[in-house]
């Protein structure tokens, strides 16, 4: 399921918008989310002078109204057939191209309590919750009811849902012994060994096959995991790259992991390496004092949808990587088509692409966020021992408090260097209130790579609010435009250019 994102492409010193779909709607369902009595539609942002709501149309009839580019449609029947279409309220515009689709059968429920599981702190629930799985039929779902269950690592299979119910908590377990034994991974772009994590989805394999599908993990309770005292044990018997995720998908198709609290990961919280069709939405991720605390990280995969969540987290808030250095270019598994919409992004590192990108990075969205005290804002990031590129992003309608572009993280720099220098280029910002910026350091930081041949290039700045006394710093740059760029006051912001050319303003 390749979907076009509208993404503004950049030739030099011409700016061109790409030609419109003949269906400007896109109407789709989002990967994973065809259940029983439920899906979720996303769709393309639509532009008009006065603010926009959508109304859905099911079977002909207003489901409902909303002013975001998503909507979940519950109460449907089983086994049934449907009929949706999106349209603008009060406009006279053709509504979009019908989308039919039919709701899953009704399946079995596996209820973890009838395979042993208690809600005891004191016991250890990972065989129990297990056979529950392994039991599971295709089109099943694992239940977690209400309670607390302590699990080591879990492994789930193709066709099945596991629903952890409002008011659960599936807890992980702090001895390292319950994520036994160790499995093939990718952590800061090498493939290595390391602990299971808690909840595991697929095994990992550079050919292109998936080999778990149609899986969802969902019910409105909370994944947490083993925490710091985890994170420490991990450390101390097999160092800092042996810790497991809270949730791990590798080589997995067709799965959405939705309307949970996920918390206290050892490392990243949700990691997805090698995957195609991921929805992650209806989250509240908090990993705040967690070292290497990320909250979601897209790794070397296609076609994911990330939005309606809430990140409060230790590390980057999104992590956008594909591998790193020599390995991560040879094996050239790139990340494309990433769509962030309608998220919120309290506390963390940022909204990163990077620095892992040697798989090379492109077809990302971020539209309708607001991000608060993250520490470099929305960030593109890489050294130039990376290879690889990032391309063709677009930011809009986002309230942020900073954008950068580091060609020089002092981090995560092991390993020998790729063949080639790393390539930034075709990047789109517009209609961004940094308004509520910190003036003391640059609200625009833009670093290229300090290379005739590498410089980032071709990026366009336009309808953005900076406060009072904000700074723009660009660095080893060509055709750089701003337009509208102006402060609080309406006055133009100061520019510091520096090795750069065909910079406007």
């Amino acid at each position: 399921m390749k979907r076009f994102f509208c993404v503004v492409i950049l030739s030099y010193l011409l700016f061109t918008v790409s030609a419109a779909p003949s269906n400007p709607y896109n109407l789709f369902i989002a990967p994973g989310t065809l259940s029983e009595t439920s899906v979720v539609l996303l769709w393309d942002k639509q532009y008009a002078k006065e603010a926009v709501v959508y109304e859905l149309l099911l079977n002909g009839k207003l489901q409902g109204t909303t002013t975001k580019t998503n909507y979940t449609i519950k109460g449907l029947k089983p086994g049934a057939s449907y009929t949706v279409s999106l349209q603008l309220k009060g406009a006279k515009q053709t509504a979009s191209s019908p989308l039919k689709f039919k709701t899953a059968a009704k399946g079995r429920v596996y209820n973890i309590l009838d395979f042993g599981a208690k809600s005891d702190s004191s016991f250890i629930n990972t065989k129990h919750i297990q056979k529950a799985i392994d039991a599971c039929t295709v089109g099943g779902t694992v239940y977690i009811p209400k309670g607390n269950f302590v699990s080591g690592a879990l492994f789930l299979k193709s066709n099945m849902t596991l629903y952890i119910a409002e008011g659960a908590t599936l807890q992980g377990s702090i001895d390292t012994t319950d994520y036994l034994p160790l499995i093939k991974n990718r952590f800061e772009g090498w493939e290595m060994d390391t602990y299971a994590s808690l909840i595991n989805a697929g095994t990992l394999n550079r050919d292109g096959s998936y080999n778990v599908k149609n899986l969802r993990i969902t019910g409105g309770g909370t994944i947490k995991g083993g925490g710091k005292k985890l994170e420490l044990a991990c450390k101390a018997a097999r160092g800092i790259r042996s810790r497991g995720r809270l949730v791990l998908l590798m080589n997995c198709r067709d799965v959405s992991i939705d309307n949970l609290t996920l918390t206290e990961p050892p490392c990243w919280t949700l990691h997805y390496v090698y995957s195609d069709n991921i929805s992650c939405h209806g989250l509240t991720i908090k990993t705040h004092g967690i070292h290497n605390g990320d909250g979601i990280d897209p790794d070397s995969s296609t076609d994911s949808y990330i939005f309606n969540c809430i990140f409060d987290t230790g590390d980057d808030c999104i992590a956008i990587k594909s591998g790193k250095n020599p390995e991560g270019y040879y094996v050239g598994k790139p990340t494309t088509n990433v769509r962030i919409t309608d998220c919120d992004f309290k506390r963390g590192h940022g909204i990163s692409i990077g620095s892992e990108m040697s798989g090379g990075v492109s077809a990302v969205l971020v539209q309708d966020c607001k991000a608060g005290a993250l520490l470099h804002g929305l960030q593109i990031k890489g050294t130039k021992d990376r290879g690889g590129y990032v391309k063709n992003v677009t930011v809009e309608n986002c309230q942020l408090l900073k954008i950068t572009i580091f060609s020089a993280v002092n981090y995560n720099n092991d390993g020998e260097a790729a063949p080639v220098l790393p390539v930034f280029e075709n990047f789109v910002f517009k209609h961004i209130d940094l308004s509520q910026a910190n003036v003391k350091e640059p609200v625009i930081n833009i670093n290229g790579f300090n290379h005739p041949a590498h410089k980032l290039k071709n990026v366009l700045f336009t309808n953005i609010v900076l406060p009072e006394n904000g700074k723009v710093l660009i660095n080893d740059a060509d055709q750089v435009r701003f337009e509208g760029v102006k402060m609080v006051g309406g006055g133009k912001p100061v520019y510091e250019v520096k090795n750069s050319a065909g910079i406007s303003y």
